[in-house]
């Protein structure tokens, strides 16, 4: 017996000894704390995997336990904006060992938060979504990830990626890395871009990085296409504007820009008729046969083939396709709203965001609408709709709206479209927020109800999760997902409302310029009134 107790004992003395030892070795490495308009991040380095227990202090050294972390950071969210400056002190900790041992110093953070004001939340929401298209990229092909839940494997998307070379650029000018970062990174997604495989210069919609492929979109969708190519471009050519006149590096990268912009072959893809076509494959040819009609997405496709110098469009593939469709013209209100083009209610919200992330709707007219007006009519009648709920669905109102194409919780990625069954209850971030350039008022009473009321669920590594839907139970009400060709129009269209330099740079290439007035656009930039 006393035996057994000696060797019970020294077990516990050797034990006891190397988890001792073992504190130093488990401290959070790197641990930062960052505070922000209603929560604070702690960023630490778990390369151990181990289980961290988060503190925090009542001001008085009194510290609680408020949540477990087996990944490397924690956001600590307050449920309300903070009215005055705060410091707020934190211990992250390996989940077994005591909250008061003697060097519990080690893993303490103080983090100071400042008042509350709409030009941080503003700057947060940019900075987080961008972290998407700059932490999250593909670390190969620095291509966005065309998901960060997807079961295909590495996939990488083109049109998304298009639009994270613009948040790329406007990160840079806001300081959220180096100007040189942004350089390398839009460099490593040309790379990838001049080696991969193109159809008549169009790029397919998605590629899988790890072997450098196409990975088919679809049963016949495994070649070109030119939509996501035009959003590809339409994030180029903003690059080559930016760079243009920089560094030598710049200045080159600008070069090999202009050298995939000249070798897209618009024209090719009319099949010699009198519209553009959306695909082509080497193994099915034009078999989709999806003619690009709008008013929709897709307007950005038809200004740059109009605008290509070396296989332009003529303007009437744009006036018997685009705008001769059976949804171009409507002219019809809603709410009393009046929507001069599109489908009813305007359609899914992204309509108004991919073509105007570079394209600058202010002052934009052509002989059936002017742009910007337009797109805050779409808005408005988002705005409309919630408000008066006619399904009667949970949580709509003037601070929650926002329907546009994203996933779910019921049916996985819907188009959400108003006056139809896929209008399911689901609110999308991106639809609201993106739209703030045309509805600042409303689109930021929804950013304070989706960051201030729900942060603490909708909120995540990367800004907003792309939806919610307030009929589910709790716990199964947010899509934990975040999608590139949502993120995108988040980060730059908050750069447009707040600066304008994605429009200005994009509307700086000569070339769109000369597409816009070919195909009969006026705007506020060059005199053809």
């Amino acid at each position: 017996m006393y035996q057994k107790i000696i060797l019970f004992c020294a077990l516990m003395f050797i034990f006891g000894n190397c988890v001792a030892e073992k504190v130093n070795y488990v401290v959070p490495g790197g641990l930062k704390g960052v505070g922000y308009p209603a929560h604070t991040e702690l960023s630490w380095k778990n390369q151990d995997g181990f289980i961290y227990e988060i503190y925090r202090s009542d001001g008085n050294n009194n510290f609680s336990k408020i949540a477990e972390s087996k990944s490397d950071h924690y956001l600590d969210f307050f449920g309300k904006p903070m009215l005055k400056e705060q410091t707020i002190t934190y211990r992250v900790m390996p989940k077994g060992l005591s909250v008061t041992i003697k060097n519990a110093g080690k893993f303490e953070i103080s983090v100071p938060v400042k008042p509350a004001n709409d030009s941080d939340l503003l700057d947060m929401t940019q900075r987080y979504t961008t972290r998407y298209f700059y932490d999250f990229a593909d670390p190969q092909t620095g291509m966005a990830h065309e998901r960060s839940n997807d079961a295909n494997g590495n996939i990488v998307t083109v049109g998304g990626s298009g639009f994270g070379v613009m948040a790329l650029i406007a990160g840079a000018e806001r300081h959220y890395f180096s100007r040189n970062d942004a350089l390398k990174a839009i460099d490593k997604i040309v790379g990838f871009l001049e080696k991969a495989e193109r159809f008549h210069g169009a790029w397919a919609h998605w590629y899988d990085s790890s072997t450098g492929k196409v990975f088919s979109f679809s049963q016949f969708d495994d070649g070109g296409d030119l939509v996501e190519t035009a959003f590809m471009m339409e994030g180029l050519l903003t690059a080559r504007e930016y760079f243009r006149n920089g560094n030598e590096n710049e200045q080159a990268l600008a070069k090999r820009i202009t050298q995939l912009w000249e070798t897209v072959e618009w024209n090719w893809y009319t099949q010699g008729r009198d519209g553009l076509y959306w695909h082509w494959s080497k193994n099915y040819g034009f078999k989709l046969n999806h003619r690009i009609t709008g008013f929709d997405e897709a307007m950005i496709t038809y200004v740059l083939a109009a605008s290509s110098p070396t296989f332009p469009i003529e303007p009437s593939v744009y006036e018997k396709c685009y705008i001769n469709s059976s949804y171009y013209l409507n002219g019809k209100s809603y709410f009393g709203i009046k929507l001069d083009l599109g489908m009813a209610y305007g359609g899914p919200l992204f309509f108004a965001h991919y073509s105007f992330l570079g394209l600058n709707p202010n002052g934009l007219t052509d002989k059936y609408t002017n742009y910007y007006d337009l797109n805050r009519a779409h808005a408005l009648i988002q705005v409309a709709y919630a408000k008066e709920n006619p399904k009667k669905q949970v949580g709509y109102g003037a601070n929650c709206w926002g329907f546009t194409s994203s996933d779910d919780p019921i049916n996985g990625y819907t188009s959400h479209e108003l006056g139809t069954i896929d209008e399911n209850g689901t609110i999308s971030p991106t639809a609201a927020i993106a739209s703030i350039v045309y509805t600042p008022t409303e689109s930021l009473a929804a950013l304070h109800n989706f960051y201030y009321q729900k942060g603490n669920i909708l909120f995540g590594k990367y800004g907003f999760y792309d939806a919610f839907n307030e009929r589910q139970v709790e716990g199964q009400q947010v899509v934990h997902s975040y999608l590139a060709i949502d993120q995108g129009p988040i980060a730059v269209m908050i750069e447009n409302y707040r600066s304008g330099l994605i429009w200005k740079l994009f509307m700086g290439n000569p070339e769109i310029q000369t597409g816009l007035k070919k195909l009969g656009f006026k705007t506020n930039l060059y005199k053809n009134n």
